[in-house]
């Protein structure tokens, strides 16, 4: 318990509030130990220090670091009290990217039938030279790939629900698969809406 709870994820905000990263719990606090960073109550938005957050009670229905010598609540948003920029992280090129950047859904009829059902499609095949590319791939479902087959979008009269292209970062894109309710107050509702399926 003590060693899952240390690499649950925990949203990373700027000084403005803005979402930069996801960190695990032990290196934000770290973080928070070395006063780079400040821990956020999600439900009253208040900030804590590393002493503020130890003198907290956890409920009984909370996820706790258990030591010999202090029971500490797991914190799930920190923001950093000295950086203010916006990074520019790009979002790797992978199945399970293109599956969140695409909602779930088949851009060709719009229907969600689950991840069993869906796969990956190249808009250009790579049989006329397509690329495995953010421009270029697209979630279809069985149907649709097997309708659309070798040819293009336009010669197969089934437009694309909308144009590929690589997505903006966002903490739905970062390596945890974990993805906590509290963070939706800090999200953008577009980015947070995505369904995050492994």
């Amino acid at each position: 318990m003590f060693t899952s709870s240390l690499n649950r994820p925990t949203l990373v905000l700027n000084r403005s509030w803005q979402p930069v990263g996801v960190s695990t719990v032990a290196r934000s606090l770290v973080k928070v130990w070395n006063e780079s960073a400040r821990i956020v109550d999600p439900d009253s938005f208040m900030q804590h220090s590393w002493d503020e957050w130890a003198r907290l009670q956890p409920q009984d229905d909370e996820r706790v670091i258990q030591t010999q010598w202090l029971r500490l609540k797991v914190p799930e948003v920190v923001t950093l009290t000295r950086y203010n920029k916006t990074p520019h992280n790009v979002v790797a090129f992978s199945r399970r990217n293109v599956f969140k950047r695409d909602a779930f859904m088949c851009q060709y009829c719009g229907c969600r039938p689950g991840s069993e059902e869906l796969t990956i499609d190249h808009v250009l095949p790579r049989a006329q030279g397509g690329t495995s590319s953010w421009s270029n791939c697209v979630l279809a479902c069985v149907d649709c790939n097997h309708r659309k087959g070798n040819r293009t979008p336009e010669k197969a009269s089934m437009p694309l629900q909308r144009q590929p292209r690589r997505p903006i970062w966002s903490p739905a894109y970062a390596r945890h698969t974990i993805r906590l309710e509290s963070w939706s107050k800090f999200i953008n509702d577009a980015y947070w809406n995505l369904e995050l399926e492994d």
